[in-house]
């Protein structure tokens, strides 16, 4: 199958439409539409539905474009094989949650950016389910999610442990036990649901729950506004201690159950071999290694 019809067929399906796929594959409209007419003609299928001057899917279409994702992201790993001699080349695709992201990511991202210069990096954030469709999907080849993973199609591999810590304004008294943030708010990362849910499963052992729950995009805010005196938080170790924030928030330590997060790879089973990502692996626990 021609992987260039194949390439033109998943960009209209991406972008919703012949004009904006022409555009991402800076070509003419004209080669786009006919390249698709060529392959409904090949395969003996409808890949769209015309639909009030747009193009939507069809089931057939929906099933093609799994294995056109495959097929694209083999032949770009077999060409970063053979053109880089061994070394690790072309595009890798992280996803990440966002409190992930902030605390551990930069650091590692540019040990291996300078250990792999030929690797093009492009970094997804997102909810931990949004990151796993995005692997399952194809749209991602690795992500790190900071929770067990429950799918026959994705592998995993401990990455590291990351220690959390409860977060309060200076005026909080010494938080010892659940029961000392009774009627206390919570500041959760809007994209990661983990930090919640540990704070609340705390509360819940002592027979409380948060009088209020404040969701938002960035970590930055989360300690402003913790800072502030408007609720707690779950915060990384390695993102309170990159940042002087003594003047700002007030750290406590938690019980182990909620402190210990574990951080883990993901990866589709599938794609057993794939040199960047591989290296990343490798990289990233090299990295967690001579962290700890």
């Amino acid at each position: 199958m021609d992987l260039q019809a194949l390439k033109i067929f998943k960009a209209v399906a991406d972008e919703g439409g012949i004009a904006r796929a022409a555009t991402v594959l800076n070509c003419v409209q004209s080669n786009v539409s006919t390249r698709l007419r060529q392959l409904e003609a090949r395969l003996g299928i409808q890949l769209f539905y015309r639909v009030n001057g747009r193009l939507v899917i069809t089931n057939e279409g929906s099933q093609l474009l799994g294995y056109a994702e495959r097929m694209l992201q083999l032949a770009d790993e077999a060409r970063s094989v053979v053109r880089g001699g061994g070394e690790p080349v072309g595009k890798l695709r992280i996803g990440a949650t966002e409190a992930t992201t902030a605390a551990r990511l930069p650091r590692m991202l540019a040990d291996f950016h300078q250990r792999y210069p030929k690797v093009d990096m492009a970094i997804e954030t997102g909810s931990i389910e949004q990151i796993m469709h995005g692997v399952i999907g194809y749209r991602l080849d690795i992500a790190l999610v900071p929770a067990p993973v429950v799918s026959d199609e994705l592998a995993e591999e401990v990455a590291f442990d990351e220690e959390l810590l409860l977060i309060t304004d200076h005026s909080h008294p010494v938080v010892t036990s659940a029961e000392d943030l009774r009627n206390c708010s919570f500041l959760a990362f809007r994209s990661d649901g983990s930090h919640r849910a540990r704070f609340e499963s705390w509360l819940e052992s002592a027979g409380l729950k948060p009088r209020i729950v404040l969701e938002f995009g960035a970590p930055e805010v989360i300690i402003a506004c913790v800072g502030a005196g408007m609720g707690v938080s779950l915060m990384p170790r390695s993102l309170i201690e990159r940042r002087d924030l003594t003047n700002v928030i007030k750290c406590h330590a938690v019980v182990p159950d909620v402190a210990r997060n574990q951080v883990r790879f993901v990866w589709r089973k599938d794609i057993a071999q794939h040199s960047a990502r591989d290296a990343f692996i490798r990289s990233l626990k090299g990295h967690g290694l001579r962290a700890s």
